[in-house]
């Protein structure tokens, strides 16, 4: 078999037993396939094998690829700027990395604009790092709060990208902790703010994210091997 169609559906089987080992069944947890810096060419292996979901970090990959992949959900799961939100927001079906009221309101126009409504998840930065975008978990809350009133946005979860650790069983501390939060704004059943999915979990620890409580992970290494860069 191919090898990436094989390391997909390695994966796929261990997101399934990472499911079952937290009490799930294996359809509880949504596995994407992030493609970027691959060729279509590439990509359209994944797909073959089963790959129904592909994310990317940049707008211009998602319109570049767009076309050649019909029948794909695409999730923009990188940074995202303001002035770029008009490029994507008939083509994909969620963003993940909303970390402003700013951002939200445009999506929200844009997806209004083009008769629609976009899910989206607010990005919570659960390491405090300054590399990476997302606000700390004690503004997450509020973030919500803040978005909740836009027409053209449905929120649907929480986001992050854990700090990179050597043993992915250090990871666990910052992916229980997105958990509780998860767990306790969605206790509070706000209006427009639904906590359905917890998006967390890479290539180096998506088995101990799910053993967390992620139910959505982004896998791109383990699937496509090393991104190239130049």
């Amino acid at each position: 078999m191919d090898t990436i169609a094989q390391n997909y559906l390695n994966v796929k089987k261990r997101v399934a037993e990472a499911a079952v080992r937290s009490g799930r069944q294996p359809e509880d947890v949504t596995l994407i396939a992030v493609s970027k810096t691959k060729p279509v060419s590439e990509i359209a292996r994944a797909v073959e094998a089963g790959a129904r979901i592909l994310g990317e970090n940049k707008v211009q990959e998602i319109t570049a690829k767009y076309d050649e992949l019909p029948g794909v959900e695409w999730h923009l799961i990188g940074h995202l700027q303001t002035n770029k939100v008009k490029y994507i927001i008939d083509k994909v079906k969620m963003i993940h990395s909303v970390d402003s009221l700013h951002l939200a309101e445009e999506i929200s126009k844009r997806a209004l604009n083009a008769g629609r409504v976009m899910d989206v998840l607010a990005e919570v930065n659960i390491g405090g790092e300054e590399s990476k975008s997302g606000v700390p978990p004690e503004a997450a809350e509020e973030l919500c709060l803040s978005m909740a009133h836009l027409e053209g946005i449905r929120i649907r979860g929480l986001m992050t990208v854990a700090p990179f650790v050597e043993n992915p069983r250090e990871s666990r501390y910052y992916f229980a902790k997105m958990n509780k939060l998860f767990v306790d704004i969605k206790s509070k059943n706000y209006d427009n703010i639904n906590m359905d999915y917890l998006s967390m979990g890479m290539t180096n620890d998506f088995e101990v994210a799910i053993e967390e409580g992620a139910n959505i992970v982004r896998v791109g290494t383990a699937i496509f091997g090393a991104r190239n860069y130049t």
